[in-house]
């Protein structure tokens, strides 16, 4: 099983570690360690087994297992891991209540769940589905300069595209992705799956003379052909390539030929839909 990870170091007392599980075609799960206590959260498990075998060779006791919404191939491991863990605590939104297996804790807009020292806002960022949620950790209140902001957000955004309405509306998704972009630019995206090459190709059809676009497409594919992840995205760099963080871009508008930003949204992802 291949195994990514990033650490990411506050203080001596706030450390948290962040690895990345890739599974299925196209998942990642988000294993968060806190080698200090030897505690781990999880976030999406799609499936319990590699979740299993790092904490094992890590030496980690699971204590918190974060949802993002109820679909498969996020809590498809849940159930195994609490097995395993029993005093494990499953995190979801209060809109999912009956649709995440264990879940424990309800969360709402504003909510707020702690580990290794960090805390993570709660955001409700339905339009994928209507439950969906995301969880933001800022930066220590110790952190060193350049430390990032860490945003878990399931499928709700990609890098350079976003999840498929399958229960919200083009507003609401709008809403969704507003919150996401007022996050400081220095924030990191852990987005659920591995879809940029082909949403960076879609992009490149709606706004083929962004040069920064062209870029990252270029980098991406030769990341890809190495077989290397490309998440985490920076924030401050989808704003300038993810058309679904640009609804509002006059060139965009003028693209999908309407005046209204969230017509051109829903136009927009239409497109991404039949691409």
């Amino acid at each position: 099983m291949k195994i990514e990870t990033t650490k990411i170091e506050a203080t001596k007392i706030e450390i948290m570690r962040i690895e990345r599980l890739p599974v299925l075609q196209d998942n990642y799960i988000f294993l968060l360690h806190d080698p200090d206590q030897q505690t781990a959260a999880v976030v999406d498990p799609a499936l319990a087994e590699p979740v299993l075998e790092r904490l094992q060779a890590l030496g980690a006791e699971l204590t918190a297992i974060l949802i993002t919404h109820h679909h498969g191939d996020h809590v498809g491991g849940n159930q195994a891991l609490l097995e395993r863990f029993p005093e494990a605590v499953v995190y979801g939104s209060e809109a999912d209540r009956g649709r995440i297996p264990g879940q424990q804790v309800f969360l709402n807009e504003g909510d707020r769940v702690t580990f290794a020292g960090r805390t993570a806002e709660v955001l409700f960022v339905p339009g994928h589905t209507r439950g969906h949620i995301a969880y933001y950790f800022a930066p220590s209140h110790n952190a060193g300069e350049g430390e990032m902001g860490e945003l878990f957000c399931g499928d709700t955004l990609f890098s350079a595209g976003c999840g498929r309405l399958f229960e919200g509306t083009p507003a609401q998704m709008v809403r969704s992705l507003s919150k996401i972009r007022s996050l400081p630019d220095q924030t990191r995206v852990w987005c659920a799956h591995e879809y940029t090459e082909k949403n960076l190709q879609f992009a490149l059809t709606v706004e083929p003379q962004n040069t920064v676009l062209q870029q990252q497409y270029a980098l991406v594919k030769t990341l890809r052909q190495r077989l290397e992840s490309t998440i985490p995205a920076e924030l401050t760099l989808e704003k300038q390539i993810n058309p679904f963080l640009r609804w509002d871009l006059p060139s965009l508008m003028a693209t999908t030929q309407t005046q209204d930003p969230t017509e051109n949204f829903a136009r927009l992802r239409a497109m991404k839909d039949r691409f």
